[in-house]
Formats: structure tokens, C-alpha cells, sequence
């Protein structure tokens, strides 16, 4: 049975739902192990057997996170050999995608990124070009690194919890190249999920006028996570860190309500994966109205507030 290994960075508690994802896509493919940097609680250790893997790898350095990537790298690097990982998984995010560089040429492995799901036989498909098209790719080497989009699989326990062995891997963060932190500053709790892996994103553009209120309030009624547009971000009405699309973040939640945001193709390459996409926009012409499956013309700060008062409602 081939071997894959699973990458998680600082689980916290409890697993995020784009890690469940991550070993469910694990066990379709093979015999999976897991590489997990940082604290190892209880509740994690226990969703990781019963989420079937096979083995958990440690660092033995506990400084990986005094530095950038390049030592979690080599930790990995170092769990993919003591495995005989054939296929190594990590999540899409930015750090996920310099990890899986990193990797590759620790490995000389070849790599596939926003990947949204995967053959038995290691063929990965993702969306390209913006989203204007869905390729079929496979490494034609002996490993494989691979980052997956969150939201493409449905999260699965295993038919039997397994009984994990841990494994200390050998790593000294100190001897591998890299810059070193320096300080933190804590971001602000805003009690909503993750713009990444949320389930249901609203997302801002242009036309929200500098009031994201209304999006505010509607992604509240969904629970849902709060995205915007470059346009959005650029004029200061909403933090960098919630924008979306080619230069910002990929997000591929089941629903995408996309509020004021004309849809120019910056803005559809980091939102077309998402599986129903809602568009409200007072302009009939605008792009995004050629990806959604479904279309308000009409204004938002009329639209928005109706459909939060209507959930709430409905929510009793």
C-alpha cells in the first residue's frame, strides 16, 4: 500500500476541519502518516486515530517556531524518509505552498498546488488560468507534493480508529538556514471562521461604498467568514487579510455571496472553485453574473440586510 504523509502546523485544541480533510483524502490514497509541529493535545491526538493514521511524526527540536519555513521543511523532509511517503499533503495556504517548494527540492520531488481533488493513482486536478479551466496533472516523480484547497472533500472518520505509533524525527531548527522570528502580535478574535476554510464566505467588493456593514451582518446570520476585493482592501475599508483573488487568498467554500464586487478576473481566480456562488450587484453587465449560479440585480444595501433579516427569522 502506498504511503502518505499528512503535514500539520500548530493543530491547537482541536483539528481544523481543512486538516479532517486532508487525512480523509489521505486514507483513499494509501497508508497515511501524519507530520504534526507544535503541541500535540489529547483531543488532536485522538481525531488523528480516529481519522486512521498509522503513525505520528515529532520534531525533536520544539523551535520551529521561532523561525520562518526552512525548518519545518526539513522536518518534513526528514518524516517523508523515515515514512517512504510516496505522496505528501499540505494545506493551500501560502506557507503550505513555500513548505511544499522547500520540500521538493529536499526531496527532488515534483509539486502541484490548489489542487481540489485527487485520483487514486496520484492524478491530481485543479483549476487554472483564473478558473477558465480544469487540468489533470501527475509528478513523474518517485514523490509527490501536493497542496490541497479547502472545502473539496467531505471529512470522514476512518471504519476503525487506528492505534498511531509516535516517531521523533531528528531536526535541529538552529542548523537549517532561516530567519528567525522576532516578535508577534496577536490578531484581533473576530468569533468568525476562518477565511480559508470556512463553509460560507461573504465577500465585499467596490460597491459596499466603504460600509461593510451589511455584509458584516449577513455574514453573521450564515456564520460565515467575511471576505473582500482587492478594490475593497486598497481604499482601507477592510483588512488585508480578508481579501480574495489572485493576489490575495483561494477560498472554495460550499457558498460564496459576492456583494458590490464587479467579478474581473483577479477577483474570479481566488473564488471559482466555490461550489454555489451567489452575485449581488445593481449592475446587470457586471462579469461576476457569468460564473454565479444565481443572480440578485439589485442593490446591496437593500438585498443584504432583507436576506439577514429572512435567516434570522427563519433560524427562529
Amino acid at each position: 500500500m502506498a504511503k502518505v504523509l499528512v503535514f500539520i502546523d500548530n493543530p491547537g485544541a482541536a483539528l481544523k476541519k481543512s486538516s479532517l480533510e486532508l487525512l480523509t483524502l489521505a486514507r483513499s490514497l494509501g497508508e497515511p502518516a501524519v507530520a504534526v509541529n507544535g503541541e500535540l493535545t489529547d483531543a488532536v491526538a485522538a481525531s488523528l486515530a480516529e481519522y486512521g493514521a498509522a503513525a505520528v511524526l515529532r520534531p525533536s527540536a520544539q523551535d520551529l517556531n521561532d523561525f520562518l519555513v526552512a525548518p519545518k521543511a526539513a522536518f518534513l523532509a526528514a518524516a517523508a524518509e523515515n515514512t517512504g511517503a510516496g505522496v505528501v499533503l499540505l494545506d493551500n495556504s501560502p506557507e503550505g505552498k513555500e513548505i511544499a517548494a522547500r520540500l521538493a527540492i529536499r526531496l527532488n520531488a515534483g509539486v502541484i498546488t490548489d489542487v481540489v481533488s485527487v485520483d487514486a493513482d496520484g492524478t491530481a486536478h485543479k483549476s487554472v488560468l483564473a478558473g477558465s479551466y480544469t487540468t489533470a496533472c501527475k509528478a513523474k516523480t518517485p514523490v509527490s507534493v501536493l497542496t490541497i484547497k479547502a472545502n473539496n472533500v467531505v471529512p470522514e472518520p476512518a471504519a476503525a480508529a487506528s492505534a498511531p505509533e509516535t516517531v521523533t524525527v531528528e531536526v535541529s531548527a538552529g542548523t537549517v538556514p532561516a530567519a528567525r522570528i522576532t516578535a508577534r502580535e496577536q490578531k484581533a478574535a473576530s468569533g468568525r471562521p476562518d477565511l480559508t476554510d470556512a463553509r460560507v464566505v461573504v465577500a465585499g467588493g467596490r460597491g459596499m461604498d466603504g460600509d461593510f456593514g451589511p455584509v458584516e451582518e449577513l455574514a453573521d446570520a450564515l456564520g460565515a467568514a467575511v471576505g473582500a476585493s482587492r478594490a475593497a482592501t486598497d481604499a482601507g475599508w477592510i483588512s488585508h487579510d480578508a481579501q480574495v483573488g489572485q493576489t490575495g487568498k483561494t477560498v472554495s467554500p460550499q457558498l460564496y455571496i459576492s456583494a458590490g464586487i464587479s467579478g474581473a478576473i483577479q477577483q474570479k481566480a481566488g473564488m471559482q472553485t466555490s461550489k454555489v456562488i451567489v452575485a449581488v450587484n445593481k449592475d446587470a453587465e457586471s462579469p461576476v453574473f457569468e460564473i454565479a449560479d444565481f443572480g440578485i440585480i439589485g442593490d446591496v444595501f437593500e438585498v443584504l440586510p432583507q436576506a439577514a433579516a429572512e435567516i434570522r427569522k427563519r433560524k427562529g
